[in-house]
């Protein structure tokens, strides 16, 4: 990803900048068009909902922090002293990360990852950057890589099928051929518009089948109110 072609990590570069920012506008085929607010990207440990307060607080050992946008998880857990590592494939996420004082900062896509970590943090359904359920093995042969012995994968994720439910209680979902939670999305912040990608919502179920097939277990930690939940996933 080029700088140009970047519009979350030129709304966070912003906000750090100006302590304000323009609206990050997300499209969907699916859906109407919707926003981040990019303030969420910036919140205090005391501010996050109770799931990732939750993982946050779950987390051990040498930490990957996934996704890790403007560093907020990543600046919580340094400052309790964790030996924390933050990837994301934004240039400018990357550097404003730096500039907020996360000292390990990876500029690379996860599936290319190299190391060994006791705790990998996807949060924000930062799963979702596996796009499609068929890539579901292909996340788990990289866990083996990267998943330190007796280590922790923490997630959050939502089953959506409430999207596609009607006003008296049938879901009908649609007939894509495809698994429901499966998104095409398209960013754009001012000016800059982002290339389209594949982003997965998956229900703890599901999950659960798959990585059991792919040698791992999930357990469900808590659920959330909004059909949302925290998984710890680790190796059989």
């Amino acid at each position: 990803m080029n700088k140009m072609n970047d519009p979350m990590g030129r709304a966070i570069a912003d906000y750090w900048k100006n302590r304000k920012a323009d609206r990050l506008r997300v499209f969907s085929p699916m859906f109407d068009e919707d926003e981040i607010p990019v303030t969420v990207l910036f919140r205090e440990y005391e501010d996050m909902p109770a799931i990732e307060q939750m993982a946050l607080d779950m987390a051990q050992g040498r930490v990957l922090d996934v996704g890790a946008g403007s560093g907020c998880h990543s600046l919580v857990l340094q400052k309790r002293g964790l030996d924390v590592a933050a990837i994301d494939i934004s240039p400018l996420s990357i550097e404003t990360m730096r500039k907020q004082g996360v000292k390990n900062v990876i500029e690379q896509d996860f599936f290319m990852l190299t190391g060994q970590y006791d705790t990998i943090l996807m949060l924000m359904n930062g799963i979702g950057i596996v796009g499609t359920i068929e890539r579901l093995p292909d996340f788990f042969r990289q866990l083996d890589k990267i998943l330190a012995p007796g280590g922790q994968l923490l997630c959050d994720s939502s089953d959506i099928s409430y999207v596609f439910e009607d006003e008296d209680g049938f879901i009908e979902y649609p007939e894509t051929g495809h698994y429901y939670g499966e998104m095409k999305y398209t960013m754009q912040y001012k000016d800059t518009v982002g290339e389209p990608f594949s982003w997965l919502f998956i229900d703890a179920d599901t999950l659960a089948k798959i990585a059991g097939e792919n040698g791992y277990e999930v357990e469900v930690v808590v659920e959330g109110e909004n059909d949302d939940y925290l998984a710890i996933i680790t190796k059989k």
